[in-house]
């Protein structure tokens, strides 16, 4: 495996990508989206693994506006500043940057899944319902089904225009993503013209897959990323 980090230009500047690629040919390339503290060790270590996996990876730094950085998991008032000029239309021009990234290294877009936790979990459907990529999975998706401090607008009512094979994946614990709307999502997306498919997990609750967090949940963690694996083997070519 070869890590390193490298920079791609956007409209907005450069922008600081986590790479991570396996020695053998690539199986395909996956986008890894950072949660809400950046792209830290933990998002790295993601990378890693599908790496580790046969995948090319690339984690974005979207943070890139505000000069970059990331946050602690115990310290919310130092994420707010990290989202200066963050919105849905710069998101996806950092997404887009990453996409022409990984075409260049020869990837089609049926070959380049993504992946996101929080934060990031939203930014996957973003991209799901607006660009037709592989496959996408999103772990703990808050900005979903309702609005929050950092996703002002919701994004259910873009279920039915799913482009993309999107997986969701919830705990039933979790505060921020209340389960009558995570079912709600459930039933909205069976209008979507692509595969989707989305998983509860009674005992976790936001962050389960983080190891370095205290919600931390290694079952579902397990699990959850099982799932993700295979919805990859399934959907990418």
């Amino acid at each position: 495996m070869t890590t390193a980090t490298i920079e791609v230009s956007t409209a907005d500047g450069p922008m600081a990508i986590f790479e991570a690629t396996p020695e053998a040919e690539p199986r395909g390339a996956v986008i890894v989206i950072q949660e809400a503290f950046g792209v830290n060790d933990h998002i790295e270590d993601v990378a890693r693994r599908l790496a580790g996996e046969g995948y090319h990876a690339v984690a974005p730094a979207l943070f890139h506006r505000a000069g970059g950085g990331v946050a602690p998991y115990d310290d919310f008032t130092k994420v707010m500043p990290l989202f200066d000029g963050v919105n849905d239309e710069a998101v996806l021009m950092d997404v887009d940057a990453t996409i022409e990234h990984l075409h260049e290294a020869g990837f089609a877009d049926s070959s380049i899944g993504i992946v996101g936790f929080c934060f990031g979990g939203r930014v996957t459907f973003l991209t799901a319902s607006r660009r037709a990529l592989g496959a996408g999975v999103g772990f703990y998706g808050g900005g979903i089904t309702e609005a929050n401090v950092l996703s002002p607008t919701a994004l259910i009512e873009e279920a039915s225009q799913v482009k993309t094979p999107w997986l969701g994946l919830f705990g039933d614990l979790d505060e921020m993503i209340p389960v009558d709307g995570v079912e709600k999502l459930r039933t909205e997306l069976e209008a979507a013209p692509v595969p989707t498919d989305v998983v509860r997990y009674a005992d976790a609750g936001h962050g389960f897959h983080c190891d370095a967090r205290d919600s931390y949940h290694p079952e579902s963690a397990q699990d959850g990323w099982q799932r993700a694996l295979a919805w990859f083997d399934t959907h990418l070519s």
